[in-house]
């Protein structure tokens, strides 16, 4: 993976460095596609959006790793930091897939990687997720928007 420059040209505004370069880890579905626009927060790709396979890390964005909450993402969390190389430390948003807490295996080896990482965020098990068409619909609601809130608060530090 390498870093390139890139800055993103809003329609009716000044040039914005994209702020969140999502790396899907074990695959990519609604909960990817609502987590981008949860990070977006509305800005038509500006902030956030999530990179191509293989496409190199834009200059200044902070890495996001995208898994869900099980052992094989949590495996392909430990895959992709070995070959992380010298790259700005990722956040890792841990996306649940069931109502539960994560099986222990994968719990104990998200723990040991902590290190590797920027932090661990774990969006929770949003069942509206099942039943929506696209991210913009699940956005609509109010158990989705507040853990877009929460997830963009601790990102942003504040």
């Amino acid at each position: 993976m390498t870093i390139q420059a890139e800055s993103v040209l809003p329609v009716n505004g000044p040039s914005v460095a994209l702020r969140y370069a999502l790396v899907p880890v074990d695959g990519s579905g609604i909960a990817l596609a609502t987590v981008a626009a949860m990070l977006d927060a509305g800005s038509e790709g500006t902030r956030a959006r999530v990179l191509a396979p293989g496409e190199s890390l834009p200059y200044g964005a902070q890495p996001v790793l995208l898994s869900e909450t099980t052992v094989y993402g949590a495996h392909c969390v430990e895959a992709l930091l070995q070959r992380w190389g010298p790259l700005p430390k990722p956040w890792l948003v841990w996306v649940a897939d069931a109502p539960v807490r994560p099986v222990a295996d994968a719990r104990y080896l998200i723990r040991a990687l902590e290190g590797r990482l920027a932090g661990v965020l774990r969006v929770p098990y949003l069942p509206v997720l099942r039943a929506v068409k696209g991210p913009e619909e699940a956005l609509e609601h109010k158990d989705v928007q507040a853990a877009a809130e929460k997830l963009r608060r601790t990102m942003e530090g504040s």
